[in-house]
């Protein structure tokens, strides 16, 4: 096992991942005219041996209930409900996560090949669907999502709930292809890893329906004013339908803020939250042209965005807004590489990447 302090992992994760975007990002600005039209900025292998990298580095790393919150009860569940008898049932939340983990414990295998398993879907599937979503420029993509505020923390602590939102992420690649019969199952696996995913799943059906972005804006601007002042009605509604653990999510910390119509109100998440957004926003308030793969991920974003605001004041409000976050860095850059709309857009995208990046180092040394 590496050798490495638990307490120094997210620095060096962080740390290698910056050093790499000032790498890749840089070339951006070069040349943007002749970028515009080359046809393939970057390669397979880089993104394959970086996400190699990480699995290992990762799924390897020391069993810490300190750092890794979440780890040290797996370990323990892990060792103290085992069963080499294990019988798969579907009477369980997770139904793919939960009768795997257990048939996983109870084959005596070591726990590592577990962490391994978990690292390897979780940075696997990103780094194909960043690649098959952004092929001429997978290693870009795939760096502004490793980068990305969440990403390592649902790598190591929120690992189940991290993993399901990578099988999504394939979902969404191969509807993109219009591969529907994979689409299908991935959804279905993503939703069996983490039950939370029943929203991003509700959002993309809806979406494939109701196509006007502009409903979609008009939803998210309803819902940050509901948001702002308080409005706590529909995070209750929510709460009474969910299971036990949603209504925990969402009604646990209720009580505890309604005293200050501020408190609770994340402006923070907010700001990082709408950025995609706005870009969105202008661009079809300006008229351009943006493909229907964009206009889909745009609307399936902002919709659950959206319904994260309605229940900001949960004392889970962070579980809820990744729900949403899982798609930020695709919907972010999608119209910078692959949308066509200027020789500067290139240029345009390195910008962001360096402002996402920034935000993101920002509330972990600064902010946090």
């Amino acid at each position: 096992m590496f050798s490495i302090g638990p307490q120094y992992y997210s620095h060096i994760y962080i740390w290698l991942v910056a050093l790499l975007s000032i790498i890749v990002f840089s070339q951006y600005a070069i040349h943007p005219q002749l970028r515009l039209n080359s046809g393939q900025r970057s390669s397979g292998v880089g993104v394959f041996v970086l996400m190699l990298f990480l699995v290992f580095f990762i799924g390897l790393r020391p069993i810490s209930g300190k750092y890794f919150v979440d780890m040290g009860g797996y370990r323990d569940v892990w060792y103290a409900l085992g069963d080499p008898n294990y019988q798969i049932t579907w009477n369980t939340t997770n139904k793919i996560f939960d009768n795997l983990f257990y048939k996983m414990a109870g084959s005596g295998v070591d726990i590592y090949v577990f962490f391994v398993l978990m690292a390897t879907i979780y940075f696997g599937c990103m780094a194909w669907a960043c690649s098959s979503l952004f092929p001429k420029d997978k290693m870009a993509a795939f760096l502004v999502y490793l980068g990305a505020f969440s990403t390592f923390s649902y790598g190591t602590n929120g690992m189940k709930a991290g993993a399901a939102a990578s099988l999504f992420l394939v979902a969404l690649a191969l509807y993109e292809k219009r591969k529907w019969l994979l689409t299908v199952v991935f959804i279905l696996l993503s939703w069996g890893f983490h039950h939370s995913m029943v929203l991003p799943v509700m959002a993309f059906v809806v979406c494939m329906f109701v196509k006007k972005p502009k409903w979609y804006f008009a939803f998210w601007a309803f819902c940050f004013f509901m948001a702002l002042f308080h409005v706590s009605f529909f995070q209750t509604l929510f709460g009474s339908f969910t299971d036990e653990q949603g209504s925990k999510y969402l009604l646990g910390g209720a009580e505890a803020i309604r005293h200050d119509i501020l408190g609770g109100f994340r402006i923070d998440f907010i700001l990082y939250s709408a950025v995609p957004i706005l870009f969105g926003w202008l661009g079809v308030r300006k008229g351009k042209s943006l493909s229907r793969n964009y206009i889909f991920v745009l609307n399936l974003y902002t919709l659950v965005n959206a319904i994260w605001l309605l229940c900001m004041y949960a004392e889970f409000t962070n579980r809820i807004s990744f729900l949403s976050w899982l798609l930020l860095p695709i919907v972010l850059i999608y119209p910078f590489l692959k949308e066509d709309w200027s020789n500067t857009q290139y240029r345009a995208f390195q910008f962001v990447a360096f402002g996402h990046l920034a935000f993101t180092l920002f509330l972990n040394y600064i902010y946090y």
